[in-house]
């Protein structure tokens, strides 16, 4: 599985590079203008939330429970605990 995962990013990278090869020769700015458009719709519709790893996403589900049971404290806890480090 790990070659099968390998490869596959080997072959995405191959084909980024080519991509990027031929816009540097690329002067047909109809052309660079829509890339430039798909480039702006793909990062608007890219929520961070996506981004996440499974171990982030984990931790944050164990801070809302944490607030939902009531295992909080206030912002001036916080700063009386942690002043001695900042």
């Amino acid at each position: 599985m790990i070659n099968f995962v390998k490869n596959d990013n080997m072959n995405i990278q191959t084909e980024k590079l080519g991509l990027i090869e031929w816009i540097s020769k690329l002067n047909d700015t109809s052309i660079i203008e829509r890339l430039k458009s798909i480039k702006e719709d793909y990062s608007r519709s890219r929520d961070w939330w996506d981004s996440l790893n499974k171990e982030e996403l984990d931790s944050i589900e164990r801070g809302l429970k944490d607030l939902k049971d009531g295992k909080v404290h206030s912002h001036d806890t916080a700063r009386e605990v942690y002043e001695k480090y900042l």
